[in-house]
């Protein structure tokens, strides 16, 4: 009987040291403040996004997958940018002597 008591007591600290080791390593649970209404941690550069912008990016998981308010904002900034190089080339082909056609 004496045994069983002192392995369950062994037992009890055991598991009460790797429970403050665990809690000292990984914290104490606190979680991080929710974000602000409207607010996103997708990210993107002010402008000039590049490919590599638009492969990098990563959204918020959701219950029925991402969330659709970052990828509209992420698929309006695409598209703004591409609007903005396609009017850019196109003013550049205007202005280029008609001679310089490739």
């Amino acid at each position: 009987m004496t045994t069983v008591l002192i392995y369950l007591v062994v037992m009890v600290l055991v598991a009460a040291v790797v429970f403050l080791l665990a809690s000292v390593v990984f914290g104490r649970g606190e979680e991080l403040p929710a974000l602000p209404p409207g607010a996103s941690p997708t990210r993107l550069p002010g402008t000039g996004v590049t490919g590599d912008d638009l492969r990098d990016v990563r959204f918020q998981l959701v219950l029925r997958g991402y969330k659709m308010s970052e990828v509209d904002w992420v698929l309006r900034r695409a598209s703004d940018e591409i609007d903005q190089l396609r009017a850019r080339v196109a003013e550049l082909e205007a202005t280029a002597p008609a001679g310089d056609a490739r």
